[in-house]
């Protein structure tokens, strides 16, 4: 038997879709990367943002109708994540012909869900009628799925060499845009013991590199108090640190109000954290940043920004940014440019503001048209596009170490890896250099990546 599972939205997403992966593995099934060959298809999804809301929507309804004219009455068509659980509900009233919904807090039962009902309609014990009349809702709040991590889910991927780890889920950050409290409930970290355990167990199945992964991951063991100035999530990284055999560390996404000099210090210090920091702004302007509830100025972050740049010349920092939100002037906008210009972004996501059912944003007049969001959002990307540039522009000529993470999407032979500052190479070589460290001399550089060659 084989599941196909889809994933739209953010890591924590992908890290989810593999421990569901993981657990089919367990039970025998078979991942496939056609969808046309499963039995069982797992959408999973985002509701962050309004068009990822839109594509899962779409394929769901492909689905749906592909499945009609199949006489064995397979796939089993399943959804789960983020917006199963802001709008599982209308969901099953749109598309009754799904047959589960679960919520991201549910994702550790969603393979036997799906077994269930598929050994059901194959015994013929689940009839179309009561097939039809509703699908199968798990939406209810658990907040201590997270921890029933699959310690083999990496059984189900085609490379280990970058492994995504979850160290805690849920936020009660509250900021007025995000559904993310709503949906993946309170925050809460997993032990650290349970987490350097994972690491290793991934080390010796062939990682070479984590991403550590949390809504809020600087807050990690924030209810641990400091010790000597060193908060719990940076006790974490010196214990990863000192794993023989992993070669890097990375974590996302970091809230600046967590970002303290303990964890600023520890770049350069522990050998193995990567010189690039993604950190969110969302807005340059501080009167927007108010009614957005981000509990810091613009001033604060630009701090922060100039400690980590102290840190090392080789620092990457990106961010996120929501052009349009509500009551969002010119002067707002042209604020955020400035703060944008003074941090140097050389990546960042930029997003249009869009409201999210649920959150506390939803209660204000969304009255920045369209037009004015796209023109921000236009003016913003040039910017960004001029700053990713200049960055990679300087490091043509240059020799760097890159982990080779796998096959480049284009060309014969070619294969991508990544610096340490997390810029996209591509050079040629075979599939033996996959998990190795190589030096990459920089030759051209493109706005998303550089053109090496190995030396």
């Amino acid at each position: 038997m084989k599941a196909y599972i889809r994933t739209y939205g953010c890591q924590m997403n992908e890290r989810d879709s593999e421990n569901i992966a993981a657990n089919f593995v367990e039970k025998g099934w078979t991942i496939t990367s056609v969808e046309d060959e499963a039995d069982v298809i797992v959408i999973n999804t985002c509701s962050v943002r309004e068009q990822a809301e839109q594509k899962a929507i779409g394929k769901l309804s492909h689905l749906l109708s592909y499945r009609k004219w199949q006489k064995r009455n397979l796939p089993i068509i399943g959804v789960t994540g983020c917006m199963a659980q802001n709008r599982g509900e209308e969901i099953a009233k749109a598309l009754p012909r799904i047959d589960f919904i679960a919520g991201p807090r549910k994702t550790h039962l969603v393979a036997n869900i799906a077994i269930d009902i598929h050994n059901k309609v194959l015994q013929e014990t689940f009839s179309p009628r009561e097939r039809l009349r509703k699908p199968y809702i798990d939406i209810s709040d658990d907040n201590t799925s997270h921890l029933r991590i699959n310690k083999h889910y990496n059984l189900s991927k085609t490379s280990n060499v970058c492994a995504f780890v979850s160290i805690m889920q849920g936020c009660q950050m509250n900021c007025s845009y995000c559904i993310v409290p709503k949906v993946r409930g309170v925050m809460r970290s997993r032990p650290t013991d349970d987490v350097v355990c994972e690491v290793k167990q991934l080390v010796e199945n062939g990682a070479k590199e984590v991403m550590l992964l949390g809504q809020v991951a600087n807050a990690f063991g924030r209810e641990i108090p400091a010790q000597n100035g060193v908060s719990e999530f940076v006790r974490l990284l010196q214990k990863l640190n000192d794993i023989d055999g992993l070669e890097r560390i990375r974590f996302t996404s970091p809230h600046p109000s967590y970002f303290r000099d303990d964890l600023i210090n520890a770049y350069g210090s522990l050998e193995k954290l990567c010189e690039y920091v993604h950190l969110p702004l969302q807005s340059g302007s501080d009167r927007i940043l108010k009614a957005m509830n981000r509990p810091y100025k613009s001033a604060d972050f630009l701090k922060i920004v100039d400690k980590l740049r102290a840190r090392s010349s080789d620092m990457s920092i990106s961010t996120d940014i929501i052009v349009g939100y509500p009551d969002e002037t010119e002067e707002d906008f042209l604020q955020t440019v400035e703060a944008f210009k003074q941090a140097n972004f050389d990546m960042a996501f930029i997003f249009k503001y869009s409201e999210r059912k649920g959150t506390k944003s939803a209660e204000l007049n969304d009255n920045i048209s369209d037009a004015i969001k796209e023109d921000r959002n236009q003016r913003l990307l040039a910017v960004l596009e001029k700053q990713s540039m200049d960055f990679h522009n300087a490091m043509i000529g240059k020799t760097y170490q890159v982990l080779v993470e796998s096959n480049a999407k284009r060309g014969e032979n070619m294969f991508m890896g990544r610096t340490r500052n997390h810029r996209k190479c591509i050079f040629k070589a075979d599939e033996s250099y996959i998990g190795k460290m190589v030096n990459v001399k920089v030759n051209s550089a493109t706005v998303t990546a550089l053109d090496c060659e190995i030396v």
